[in-house]
């Protein structure tokens, strides 16, 4: 666990708050060689300025350099400087600002003093995480958005706001680094993400206690959390994300909070983001010549696209939901009626549809890849009667097929390369792809984030060695950070 220690041009800049010997000036943070010996420091930097080669600038690149955790990163200063976009919640403009068309505020460390604004100022936060902010909220053609977001020095508040920064900034330290380790024996901690409500998740139960019991082999505790335990990533060294993940839920939200705060995330934000997207994933593999499914985007109005699609792809074709998950939003077409009347449905939710090529198989192959090399191997059977893995009955029902683990070594050559080198166009996390084999010739059809690990399936042939794998990585990136 890590200590605080906050930084600031000069020690009289804390005059008017406690005494304290984790105040440090700018100038003896930045001299060279100090705060070296402890690598387990977390820096809040509060400089009066971030701008580019600042003090305040080089404190944070500094302590990146030193392998310190810092708020406000460096990426998060040049974010700054950037224009934003937010998905701002309209309710909650709607509900307590109906009669306004601006607003100003100023968030400290996620809290505001302006009623009605609370969950706004946290969601900022989380995505900017500067401990003060200066925002500006307008109205828009009836749409609240952010107008303008910048950095305010703590130096520069007048004596009511200093008041409610000291206590944002206690309610932030005492939250965010609370917690004591459970045991001597663990040198860091690891967050393991779930979610308690979710019917197929990447790794059941069995499977988490195997992870946990594999960090605490190697002197790491590995502790669960759920969608609500947000504000406590900072008493953590690394993010294990064992939720589905997708843009617009909980899981990237933690995964970008958690990169901000330089914790080691897999998955990470930009794989997320990368992964859950079809059409991304299909334009990225075909660009670097990875053999996949004759594809073909579609997109909404472009109503002559059909004839072209028909011609170029044929019946049957597989229709695809761009960030669908486990078969869902996946549909066979048999003809130019089946087409029209599914693209018409996705049509009201996306602008973009992946048409693909039907190829039959009787299972897919799920080549497991961490750090850009293969872990393991599963055949994935269609489910009985089905074309599909997953099959997703009217009465809410799922079934799936059956499964093999094999060695690697028994997984054919072209098969391992073609997965290897789609997962290496993402990044080096952790992933699985599926990949159909017809023939000699393999076909990646997608590169999965927070891959499917469940007991007695992907781990039936390395068993708990699959799962000290993956927690070495954790600690082999750790420790390279410096934690």
């Amino acid at each position: 666990m890590a200590n605080i220690l906050i930084v600031t041009d000069e020690l009289g800049d804390w005059k008017q708050y406690f005494p304290s010997e984790n105040v440090v000036s700018v100038n003896d943070y930045l001299t060279s060689g100090a705060f070296t010996e402890n690598k387990s420091i977390q820096v809040i930097n509060l400089c009066r300025s971030y701008d580019y080669m600042s003090n305040g600038y080089y404190c944070s690149l500094m302590a990146e350099a030193r392998g310190h955790r810092v708020i406000p990163r460096v990426m998060t200063m040049n974010d700054l400087t950037q224009q934003f976009m937010l998905n701002l919640k309209q309710t909650y403009f709607e509900k307590h600002f109906r009669d306004q068309d601006q607003i100003d505020a100023k968030i400290y460390f996620g809290r505001t003093e302006v009623t009605g604004l609370e969950k706004i100022a946290h969601q900022v936060f989380e995505h900017f995480m500067v401990p003060v902010l200066d925002a500006s909220f307008i109205r828009v053609n009836n749409k609240w958005q952010l107008a303008r977001l910048e950095a305010c020095a703590f130096q520069s508040l007048n004596d009511s706001e200093q008041d409610f920064f000291a206590s944002s900034l206690e309610s932030f330290s005492n939250k965010v680094w609370r917690k004591k380790k459970k045991s001597k024996n663990y040198r860091y901690d690891i967050a393991i993400l779930i979610d308690p409500e979710e019917k197929m998740p990447p790794s059941d139960p069995k499977a988490i206690r195997r992870f946990q019991r594999a960090a605490n082999r190697i002197g790491i505790n590995m502790e669960i959390i759920g969608p609500d335990d947000l504000g406590r990533l900072g008493e953590f060294d690394g993010l294990f994300i064992r939720a589905t993940t997708n843009i617009s839920n909980f899981t990237y939200k933690f995964a970008k909070a958690a990169e901000n705060l330089g914790l080691v995330v897999m998955d990470d934000p930009e794989s997320i983001m990368k992964c859950t997207n079809k059409v991304f994933l299909t334009e990225l593999l075909t660009l670097h010549k990875v053999p996949v499914p004759n594809s073909m985007v579609l997109r909404a109005g472009a109503n002559e696209q059909l004839e072209e699609v028909v011609n170029k792809i044929g019946f049957p074709m597989v229709l695809k939901v761009p960030d669908g998950a486990f078969s869902i939003g996946v549909v066979k077409v048999k003809n130019l009626e089946e087409l029209t009347q599914q693209c018409d449905k996705v049509f009201e939710k996306s602008a973009l549809i992946l048409a693909q090529e039907y190829l039959p198989t009787d299972f897919d192959w799920r080549i497991g890849i961490l750090n850009r090399q293969p872990i393991y191997a599963c055949k994935y059977l269609m489910s009985r009667g089905h074309w599909q893995i997953y099959q997703h009955h009217n009465s809410g029902r799922v079934t799936s097929g059956g499964f093999e683990t094999l060695d690697i070594k028994h997984v054919p050559k072209h098969v391992l390369d073609a997965a290897t080198k789609a997962a290496n166009l993402i990044s080096n996390g952790i992933y699985g792809v599926d990949v159909k084999e017809i023939g000699d010739k393999a076909y990646v059809i997608e590169v999965n984030d927070n891959p499917s690990i469940d007991h007695h399936v992907e781990d039936a042939f390395l068993g708990d060695l699959l799962y000290d794998r993956i927690v070495t990585e954790f600690l082999r990136r750790i420790q390279m950070r410096g934690f």
